[in-house]
């Protein structure tokens, strides 16, 4: 008999007799890590690695490994979404990519409207490529384009320059995407506001269907961290981003784009029904090295290094778990998994609200009360009426929203909801 991978997991509650299957009826979002990179940017703090591509092929067998242990616990929930991120998933070749989505077929529940979502490099892909995923299923592509400026992407530590990111976005559009998302990231170090202004005009004239803007964090223990540490490079101008932030509002707006979470915009119908999922709080599963999920009542996630995952998932198969037993001992008996959580009921309210807040519509005020059987105010009147005051949050049309100014502060309006 194969022994049991030894797990360093706390002792986990909840319910060990009902079967994982009947536990979750509904839908479900899947979401794919893929930690390999060509190179590591200078800002990113992600689980991404350089320099492991002869780990590809034993990776992509350990994620069909992962894939069949889900298969039963998720046997009666239907895949609503796919989403493929990294790292760069579009360093995998083509053929690694068809074993993914063959197992996610056969593994999963895929519904035939499934949004199945890839993320590329410009750069990294030509139009071969572009038509494979096509024809795989992938029926979403998000370019990380982040600037039409080279210069700022050299200080990004990018790959790529403005030149071949049009070309990737062209080649898109002819291999047949009619759904694509372009990243851009605003607040960089001498950044000035022409210059933001030029990278989203230049966006706009390629008329993507999504756009994703996101202010440049400094973080901890990456190349620019230790850039502006040493002084190199400026810390970015915060308020000088709050004013990239509120004019490319007013632009996007002008050019037929809705904004309808923090930082997202879209065309019409051209939401991420993917990233919909997590703001509304709705249960998904990640599959990869350092992948996080939230399902059946326990926030989990999977350890970080790519070796380490390929090598546990191995001997978490060989040892065959036993969801009928319950989600909480099938936790406990997955190698590869690093850390799990119950979510109680309190955590569960305070993360819809937070979650909920990002979207500019807010969180209907009658979802809260048909999924948590109370009324938000009876919950979180004190904090509500606070941020009323102090014009962060607003109430409208049975909705709680944060207002404009709250969208900029948005991090002083959700601490107030979560618990201690």
């Amino acid at each position: 008999m194969t022994p049991t991978p030894k797990s360093t997991l706390p002792p986990l509650e909840g319910d060990a007799t009902m079967p994982v299957g009947i536990m979750s009826d509904g839908s479900i979002s899947l979401y794919v890590h893929i930690p390999f990179c060509q190179s590591k940017c200078s800002y990113c703090d992600f689980n991404s690695y350089a320099g492991l591509e002869s780990l590809i092929e034993p990776y992509v067998g350990a994620l069909l490994a992962e894939m069949g242990l889900w298969r039963e616990p998720t046997q009666h929930m239907r895949v609503a979404t796919v989403f493929l991120g990294g790292g760069t998933p579009s360093l995998l070749p083509l053929a690694e990519v068809e074993r993914v989505m063959t197992a996610l077929r056969q593994r999963f529940r895929l519904a035939a409207d499934a949004e199945v979502s890839f993320e590329a490099n410009p750069g990294t892909v030509d139009r071969p490529y572009l038509q494979g995923l096509r024809s795989l299923g992938v029926n979403r592509l998000s370019l990380g384009v982040q600037s039409f400026h080279d210069d700022e992407l050299a200080t990004l530590g990018r790959i790529h320059t403005a030149a071949q990111a049009r070309d990737t976005y062209h080649t898109a559009r002819r291999a047949g995407f009619d759904n694509v998302n372009l990243d851009l990231i605003y607040g960089l170090p001498r950044q000035t506001m022409t210059a933001w202004q030029y990278t989203v005009r230049e966006a706009v004239a390629l008329r993507p269907d999504h756009l994703s803007l996101y202010a440049l964090t400094v973080e901890e223990g990456t190349p620019l961290a230790d850039a502006v540490a040493r002084g190199r490079l400026p810390p970015p101008d915060a308020d000088l981003a709050a004013d990239m932030y509120l004019w490319a509002e007013d632009a996007l707006a002008a050019a037929g784009y809705q904004h309808y979470e923090i930082s997202n915009w879209a065309l019409p119908d051209r939401e991420c029904r993917h990233n919909l999922a997590y703001w509304l709080n709705e249960p998904y599963l990640g599959l990869g090295a350092g992948a996080h999920s939230c399902f059946g009542g326990f926030r989990f996630a999977n350890v970080k290094d790519p070796r380490r995952y390929v090598a546990l998932v191995e001997e978490s198969a060989k040892a065959g778990g036993r969801p009928a037993e319950g989600l909480a001992p099938f936790l406990a008996g997955l190698g590869h998994v690093a850390f799990a959580e119950q979510v109680t009921p309190a955590r569960a309210m305070a993360e819809t609200v937070v979650l909920g807040l990002r979207l500019v519509e807010g969180l209907p005020l009658e979802e809260f009360r048909r999924r948590f059987g109370q009324e938000l105010m009876s919950v979180y009147g004190a904090q509500v009426e606070e941020l009323e005051a102090l014009g962060l949050l607003e109430r409208g049309n049975g909705c709680l929203r944060l207002t404009a100014r709250g969208r900029l502060l948005g991090n002083e309006a959700f601490q107030r909801f979560l618990p201690d």
